[in-house]
Order: C-alpha cells, then structure tokens, then sequence
C-alpha cells in the first residue's frame, strides 16, 4: 500500500482518464491483467512526449510505486511547425477538430504523423520508453464515428482513424505499434518478475 492505493504486483496500472484509450490498450494487451487507474500527474511544457513521459511516470512511481505506465500521444502537422504535438489534448479540448480544420483551411501541404510513447515503470523505480509513429495527412473534413480524438481527420491509406475499427486501427495507429513494443518487452521481462 502506498499513498492509500493497494499495489497489486499480478497487474499492470494504466494511468489514464481516456476510455477510449484504455480499450485500444486494453485489446492489445489481452495476455495480462491491466487496470485503469485515473490519477492526475503534472504534465511538463517540453517539446518532446518523451520528456513529457518520463516526469509524469517519475512523478506516478514517487505517489503510487512501481508496476505502472501511462502513454502519451500528439498529432503533429507539418504545416504548423509541429502544431499541437505534445499540446494535442489541450488543442482537442480547446479549439478541436473544427479548429484544426480551419488552421488549415486554404493549405495544401497536410502531411502530418501521430506519435505515441509509452513510459512504463517497474517496482524498482526503472523506467523503459516505447514507441511508435504513424504518417498520414489532415483531411479535409471530419469522416467517421470510430475512435476519440483527432481520429476523424487524420487520413491513413485512403481512410481516417474514425473511419475504421479498434482492430483495424490498432494494427496501423502509433498506439497499436508502441504497445506492441511494450507488449515484446513485457512477454520477455514481465513473467518473470511475477
């Protein structure tokens, strides 16, 4: 028990308040126990999700102890110098997909990339990194019902994220690919520390 939370070493805390994120995780993580486990954590200005990462978890293990990871994720556009990166979730809860579509709205050039990192950190205090990224471009407008977030305007292989399904999704998204890095150190490391 630390900090009034029980710690559980036979299961992996997420640490998120994304629903929609913990399933994606969740699927792809099936061979072991994952709890959602919604805690804040301070978020550092920084221009990179992996300094973004490594302070948060550092902060969890401190509060919470070890067994536990959070993922971090941005949409970056080429057009806007990186725009919003690892400000995503304040853009999605400020302006949102309209206003990233107006940012946009007499531009050609709509390449852009989701990043995602994983930062997972044991009992003993170790922190390991994974990630992944994903190229598409900024559609033109809002397609599709699926996922959360800015996946109805990001276009991959003719489609938008919010066009397709979590299967299909997690096996082409910058999530789907930094959790099946994580899941490779897991299925060699894990085990044997249960």
């Amino acid at each position: 028990m630390k900090n009034g939370v029980d710690i559980n070493m036979n299961r992996l805390r997420f640490v998120t308040s994304n629903k929609g994120k913990f399933y994606e995780v969740k699927s792809l993580l099936a061979d072991y126990e994952i709890e959602m486990f919604n805690v804040g954590y301070p978020e550092i200005q920084a221009s990179d999700l992996e300094d973004v990462a490594c302070y948060g978890i550092r902060y969890l293990w401190n509060e919470y102890g070890g067994n536990l990871f959070l993922e971090d994720s941005g949409l970056f556009i080429h057009k806007l110098n990186g725009f919003p990166g690892v400000f995503s979730s304040y853009a999605q809860n400020t302006i949102g997909n309209r206003g990233i579509l107006k940012l946009l709205s007499d531009e050609k050039d709509r390449r852009a990339y989701f990043k995602s990192v994983i930062a997972y950190c044991d009992e003993k205090g170790s922190i390991k990194l994974f990630g992944g990224r994903v190229d598409g471009f900024i559609s033109y407008e809002e397609v599709g019902d699926e996922g959360f977030g800015f996946d109805p305007i990001f276009l991959y292989d003719g489609r938008t994220f919010g066009e397709i399904s979590l299967d299909d999704k997690n096996k082409k998204s910058h999530r789907g690919f930094a959790v099946n890095e994580f899941k490779r150190y897991l299925d060699n490391n894990f085990k044997e520390v249960l």
